[in-house]
């Protein structure tokens, strides 16, 4: 490569390095983010980071993007034929509700919060985006005939304020047996 030529852009180190960094940044955070700690991190230099990625805000929108593949990954998962609206929620909510999920979930809401906050951010549209895929997922559960109606976007809004404020408050407080006893008794 020569000058301002730039690599592949699934090249196999970008990868590696873009893999290493999203399980860091799942546990330390975007906030405070630094290259120079991150880069030491995941074995590589900023000035290494810099060129694969262009720069910390594209570094950033790599990771976010990243952290959207485990969430869409899981959502395809959930069986939505099976129940309706109330057993996709408690579905999704056991999911969400897993310790294994923590970290992956604290750096969601952290970006979640940022794309509020600075809309013009590498974050730019993460919260619309979410809301969007959440929604087609709990849109999937319902009856077709229901799905169309202003009857059924309430429901699935509801559902989704239920499991993102539950989710909010669990993280904030770690208190399960209270936060997902409310979710069971919503749902059930």
């Amino acid at each position: 490569m020569t000058g301002g030529d730039r690599p592949a852009k699934d090249s196999a180190r970008k990868q590696e390095l873009l893999e290493a960094a999203y399980a860091y940044v799942t546990d330390h955070g975007l906030v405070e983010m630094s290259l120079r700690p991150l880069a030491e991190a995941v074995g590589s230099s900023p000035r290494v980071l810099l060129f694969l990625f262009g720069s910390k805000d594209e570094l950033i929108r790599a990771l976010l993007a990243r952290a959207r593949e485990d969430e869409l990954a899981f959502l395809r998962q959930v069986d939505v034929d099976a129940g309706g609206l109330p057993a996709a929620g408690l579905r999704i909510w056991s999911w969400l509700a897993a310790a294994e999920h923590r970290s992956l979930l604290k750096l969601w809401t952290e970006a979640y919060a940022r794309s509020l906050i600075d809309p013009a951010g590498p974050w730019h549209e993460f919260a619309r985006q979410t809301v969007d895929d959440w929604l087609g997922i709990l849109a999937a559960a319902q009856p077709p005939a229901v799905r169309r109606t202003r009857a059924g976007l309430a429901a699935r809004t509801l559902a989704l304020a239920v499991l993102r404020g539950s989710l909010l408050d669990l993280l904030a407080t770690d208190d399960e047996r209270r936060v997902i006893g409310a979710v069971r008794a919503y749902f059930g």
